[in-house]
């Protein structure tokens, strides 16, 4: 790498709108379900508590249920997490969707397709080389670097291979923030 000054630039990665569920509907065999609004489903019987996320097929509006929690004490449960349940909070909805124990305990997975956007500040690729980029995810969207790179700097995907030093592998989907330089052309 060079020594002299880079030009550090923040790219934020954010999300749009929930991602959509891929998990099989039981009535009209579909792959996609959507939160809808996003509303939990509380029950209490004596001193346990089933909490669930309701959501419905795209296809057929057929509503199902996520379990959040099962036959848990009620004493288990923090007393402002349940009022974000019983209130639908929309931020307790995103976190509890987002969450990979939640995903493989429902047997779901997320697809963030149109589910984000990537905000940048305006690049002049013509200026001062190198040029150092920090990405920074606001949400845990699984994205390809070496797409995004493309996507960001209006690049090939070859040219990104070509012009970019990465502290994380290119071609792997990552959610996690990284950094990365351009070289200048040549």
């Amino acid at each position: 790498m060079s020594s002299q000054p880079h030009t550090v630039l923040p790219w934020v990665i954010r999300r749009t709108r929930l991602p959509l569920l891929s998990m099989r509907c039981l009535d009209c065999r579909s792959e996609t379900a959507t939160t809808g609004a996003g509303r939990f489903r509380v029950n209490a019987n004596g001193r346990r508590l089933d909490v669930w996320l309701l959501v419905r097929c795209v296809s057929c509006d057929r509503t199902s249920k996520l379990t959040v929690y099962e036959r848990a004490p009620v004493r288990s449960v923090d007393p402002a997490e349940l009022d974000g349940y019983r209130a639908n909070d929309p931020e307790l909805v995103a976190s509890r969707l987002v969450d990979p124990l939640l995903a493989r305990r429902n047997r779901f997975t997320l697809d963030w397709k149109g589910a984000w956007r990537l905000d940048t500040p305006s690049v002049r690729l013509d200026e001062a080389w190198p040029v150092r980029i920090k990405v920074v995810f606001a949400d845990p969207v699984p994205v390809r670097p070496e797409r995004l790179i493309a996507q960001g700097l209006g690049l090939s995907r070859n040219e990104v291979l070509r012009r970019i030093k990465c502290d994380v592998s290119l071609r792997r989907p990552t959610s996690a923030g990284f950094a990365f330089t351009v070289l200048a052309e040549g």
